[in-house]
């Protein structure tokens, strides 16, 4: 796939996301999504046992800030003295404080309490749109990004991938198990922060292009 047609789905997808957030925004300001949120509620709940909420927490747990820091810090060490990508890392940063500026700035936005239907955590602050979904999708999200490039095998680009999608949906599902977030807060996560993760990239994306170009007038 060349460049041009990567741009393009980039940018097809950032407009998409944003869609998704925007359509999210509205159902949640209208209160005409709740039937939809308790019905996703029951039914993930209906699964509860001692050893899935245990699992549940775990995965909370390293969705939560300080997990979070720590393997946002460990990527950025080794972009910077491993791998000697330092766009890459500026990348990685921007994506990472963006998602997390905007998900700060919607809560204080939108207001909206966090569910009391079944709580098996505590958790504090507004609802909407989830921190953790939106973190762990701009997280892992861009770590497959990342290291798409530097994996050679097809095997282990699909086991990145499959890591990647399995560890943005345990986060987001521990989060509507036990209790602490709306089904409708998760997704408004996730389009939120793919919006923010593929504007980025575009963006990235749109630098190294002119960048390998104004160097390729300059070698002539």
């Amino acid at each position: 796939m060349n460049l041009k047609k990567q741009l393009s789905k980039a940018f097809l997808l950032c407009l998409l996301s944003l869609l998704g957030f925007a359509l999210m925004a509205v159902l949640v300001s209208k209160h005409t999504i709740i039937r939809f949120d308790s019905t996703i509620i029951s039914f993930v709940q209906g699964f509860e046992s001692a050893s899935l909420t245990a699992v549940m927490k775990f995965f909370t747990f390293i969705g939560g800030t300080i997990p979070v820091v720590v393997l946002s810090l460990v990527t950025m060490v080794f972009l910077y003295t491993v791998l000697k990508h330092r766009t890459e890392l500026i990348l990685f940063f921007a994506v990472m404080a963006g998602a997390n500026v905007l998900f700060i700035t919607l809560k204080l936005f939108f207001h909206r309490a966090r569910p009391d239907l079944h709580r098996l955590a505590e958790a504090t602050n507004y609802s909407f749109p989830s921190g953790h979904a939106t973190m762990s999708l701009a997280l892992y999200g861009s770590l497959a990004f990342l290291l798409w490039r530097h994996i050679k095998t097809h095997w282990g680009r699909v086991l990145l991938v499959c890591i990647s999608i399995l560890m943005i949906l345990s986060i987001g599902i521990s989060r509507i198990y036990l209790g602490v977030h709306y089904p409708s807060d998760i997704l408004a996560g996730y389009f939120i922060s793919g919006f923010w993760l593929t504007f980025s990239i575009w963006f990235y994306q749109r630098y190294q292009e002119r960048r390998y170009r104004r160097i390729s007038d300059q070698g002539r």
